[in-house]
């Protein structure tokens, strides 16, 4: 359990909205490298469609519902992600271990190929920045975003596997 709040942390409402300014451009700059990299794959795909790859590189065997869940999106938007994803062979789906009627997803090769050319761009944009921030940065960097994403995160094992 942790003890009391630093009474340094209380900000004020400029101070959170420079942070929040921050976030935005921040992610602007994270997606014009996926968009780049989804103009450069030439497959007719937009973010989401990468978003889904990444979560399932990181995630294997998640199914709809989870993806669902992590992204935000409906169930019937992430199942259309995925019908556009298994078209291009980039994703398969199969019937669940413990109950057939709940389909995951996995990466196809294509698709981990597909994922890997575009994070990679997003890991150069980041590692620059952790550079930037320095040792101590990166591990402020991570407990705030882990802190705004809430009931989302877990603690993949490096590699992307579950634990």
């Amino acid at each position: 359990m942790s003890g009391p709040a630093d009474p340094r942390l209380i900000l004020h409402e400029d101070e959170l909205d420079a942070g929040i300014e921050l976030m935005l451009l921040a992610e602007a700059s994270l997606w014009a490298a996926v968009d780049q990299g989804l103009e450069a794959e030439g497959l007719g795909l937009g973010r989401s469609h990468w978003r889904a790859t990444f979560l399932l590189r990181r995630r294997p065997g998640i199914g709809v519902q989870e993806l669902a869940h992590l992204t935000s999106l409906s169930k019937q938007a992430t199942s259309r992600i995925l019908v556009d994803l298994e078209g291009k062979g980039l994703v398969e789906k199969q019937a669940g271990d413990l109950d057939g009627r709940r389909r995951t997803a996995a990466l196809t090769e294509r698709g981990a190929a597909f994922e890997a050319a575009i994070g990679e761009r997003l890991r150069n944009v980041l590692s620059r920045a952790y550079r930037t921030g320095g040792l101590d940065g990166v591990a402020g960097a991570r407990a705030i975003l882990a802190a705004m994403a809430g009931g989302r995160t877990r603690r993949p094992m490096p590699g992307g596997g579950r634990p």
